[in-house]
């Protein structure tokens, strides 16, 4: 029975997706006597948590009396832009808490199970907890490994080329490319590497609620001596990542951030700083190895093409880098998107050696 309704708590929270930018997504279900008495959604950054949204919807308050709660993720036990939800609990009379996850961010992080408890309401921990974990996966690695969520994401051919050399090349057909806009707004940023940047002159611009910023690996500087669309359009802001010591002035929008060595773990832990949870990796080929080889990466999504170029194309996921090792994917999907094929695949610890001697070094640098 605690399934049932933490599905339909799995529900409600989805219908946030989009608009709790920093927030994550949850649902709250309440019921009483086996019967679901009200249900209620965080719906929007900075606006009512799913539990008091619920709990302000029950047509009869006197049914909140002896009730449970089913709600996804812990409820928060501080003052943010809301009150606690555990204040909300236990002043409507609700007596037991079903929880599908505790939260990993420090400021709840099992505090308002906590207090619950002391309190004498009944809580119970971890239903449906994979399911849960699913629909916050980037706000859980955020908050667990100290990092953003990172998704690769390619346009191939069948023979894996992503360009003609040194050209902009489009790959895919028009859903994909609609596919990819509505794609890149599920995350907090897009990054891209120099050469990208200057052969697509792209504006990665979205129309999400909250417009993803723009992050630029370019070590030798090159991007800045040039007018890119990118420095141009103030929608999101522009982050560009650079060894070289700039003097130009530019708009306010686009912030330069010089380091002596640019590192794939130096970016990191700067757009952890900066709260971003999750990176939309669009290349190009050298981009998309460096995070392979760093471990930075949580997810490949491939936009697979049938179409051939051969020769000396852009290969994707290409580099000098010396390798003896494969990586595995798993909980792989594979979903027709007009013309072309989107296969999505997660990381998996394991990796599989071409042969006995241990694996080098893996450098990092972007």
């Amino acid at each position: 029975m605690h399934e049932t309704y933490m599905k339909r708590a799995i529900s409600e929270a989805l219908k946030g997706k989009g608009q709790t930018f920093t927030n994550p997504l949850v649902g709250a279900v309440i019921v009483k006597d086996e019967e679901i008495v009200a249900v209620g959604s965080h719906m929007a950054y900075g606006k009512p948590h799913a539990e008091k949204n619920a709990i302000d919807s029950c047509s009869s308050p006197e049914k909140l009396i002896d009730s449970t709660i089913y709600v996804t993720l812990e409820p928060c036990h501080h003052y943010g832009k809301q009150p606690p939800c555990t204040t909300a609990i236990l002043q409507s009379g609700i007596k037991k808490v079903v929880i599908g996850q505790l939260d990993p961010n420090p400021l709840v992080s099992g505090k308002g199970k906590a207090f619950l408890e002391s309190q004498g309401i009944a809580v119970i921990t971890g239903v449906l907890e994979k399911e849960v974990r699913e629909i916050n996966r980037h706000y859980n690695t955020y908050h667990e490994e100290q990092r953003p969520f990172v998704a690769l994401k390619q346009a191939t051919t069948l023979d894996g080329k992503i360009a003609l050399a040194g050209q902009r090349t489009r790959i895919t057909g028009e859903a994909a490319l609609r596919r990819v806009r509505q794609e890149r707004s599920d995350y907090q940023a897009i990054l891209i590497g120099s050469r990208t940047a200057l052969i697509d002159n792209p504006t990665l611009r979205t129309e999400a609620a909250f417009p993803p910023y723009r992050v630029v690996l370019d070590r030798k500087g090159e991007t800045l001596k040039q007018q890119l669309t990118l420095f141009k359009d103030t929608s999101s802001p522009v982050l560009v990542f650079t060894t070289k010591k700039i003097q130009t002035v530019f708009s306010n929008h686009l912030k330069i951030i010089t380091t002596p060595s640019l590192t794939l773990s130096f970016v990191m832990k700067e757009l952890y700083r900066r709260k971003i949870q999750s990176v939309y990796v669009e290349g190009g080929s050298s981009i998309h190895d460096a995070f392979l080889a760093s471990g930075y990466w949580d997810q490949i999504i491939t936009y697979l093409s049938p179409k051939l170029i051969g020769g000396n194309g852009t290969a994707s996921f290409a580099s000098s880098r010396e390798v003896n090792q494969m990586f595995a994917l798993t909980e792989v999907t594979v979903e027709p998107v007009g013309e072309e094929l989107r296969i999505v695949g997660r990381r998996q610890e394991n990796v599989y050696r071409t042969h006995s001697r241990k694996g080098q070094d893996h450098t990092d640098r972007a």
